[in-house]
């Protein structure tokens, strides 16, 4: 079956980001980081609902008793989508104002795993990596980051991927899926503006890591031992990070940012900050890590 791309919803967001399949409730969730907000796609009647915070919101993940553990800003929160409850779980890089949590996901351990990146141009090597666990401990993986993305685990969850989209490199770590702890660490796969950047990524079934190929408009497709096996081409320049999602995890969903817009295009682009369906691509995903609340 050749690959085709349609759009999975007609809406458009400035910065769509961390689409997250709940198998519990059928639904898509994705954030839009700029609109401050979460949504959330009932796959089965295509209902949308959202949910408003005071601040960007980087990413989230699921969490073992039906809330969300959010990133907004500086601050780990956990959130009730059914109350709108708010909790204060964690704090992160408060005393560096220029910086903001960006790419995260709950991995096998049951930890947070987030990263920040920053916010000024060009980027500095101030941000970095932290694990958080239901207690509300931040521990520091790694500082010297511009922009840190990339999160997904292999499916034995004994391999941690970690990228960081400024200089372009997507690392590879032992990861020990009980306790978290990281083992040795190695280049995976060194990323270009012309072949794609790294932005937010998936692992399917089979081990292949799916990387966003925000520079160059492209999702890339790694196998296990970093060899770049598939380039899909997109209708968006920009886009942020797939996701497997849909009853059996074969439906493959990437999101999108809106570049500035460009003075000289002879026609507006009407299609970047939406969210793609990808189809015949013949892979499926994995379930979705919960972060563990206890």
């Amino acid at each position: 079956m050749p690959i085709s791309i349609t759009r999975l919803i007609d809406t458009t967001y400035q910065l769509a980001e961390c689409p997250t399949w709940d198998p519990t409730t059928s639904r898509l969730f994705w954030t839009d980081i700029q609109g401050c907000t979460i949504y959330a796609l009932d796959w089965n009647t295509r209902d949308i609902r959202h949910w408003a915070f005071d601040n960007e919101v980087g990413c989230f993940g699921l969490t073992d008793d039906g809330r969300l553990v959010v990133a907004v800003w500086d601050r780990i929160v956990l959130f009730d989508p059914a109350t709108g409850e708010e909790k204060l779980l964690a704090e992160v890089e408060t005393e560096l104002p220029q910086t903001r949590l960006n790419d995260g996901k709950v991995g096998p351990d049951g930890a947070f795993w987030v990263g920040t990146l920053d916010t000024s141009s060009p980027r500095e090597p101030i941000a970095g990596l932290y694990r958080i666990d239901g207690r509300g401990d931040v521990h520091q993986i790694r500082d010297g980051l511009q922009c840190s993305n990339g999160l997904a685990w292999s499916p034995s969850g004994t391999t941690m991927y970690h990228a960081d989209s400024s200089p372009g490199w997507i690392e590879a770590y032992a990861f020990e899926p009980d306790t978290g702890t990281l083992g040795h660490k190695m280049l995976f796969a060194q990323q270009t503006n012309e072949n794609g950047r790294p932005d937010g990524a998936t692992v399917d079934a089979n081990g292949n890591y799916w990387s966003a190929g925000v520079s160059a408009g492209v999702l890339n497709c790694f196998s296990p031992d970093g060899e770049c096996i598939q380039t899909i081409k997109l209708p968006v320049p920009k886009p942020t990070m797939p996701c497997f999602c849909g009853p059996d995890l074969d439906q493959l969903v990437v999101t999108s940012l809106k570049p500035p817009a460009d003075p000289t295009a002879f026609e507006p682009d009407t299609l970047s900050g939406g969210l793609f369906l990808i189809e015949g691509h013949d892979a499926k995903g994995l379930p979705t890590n919960l972060f563990r609340t206890g």
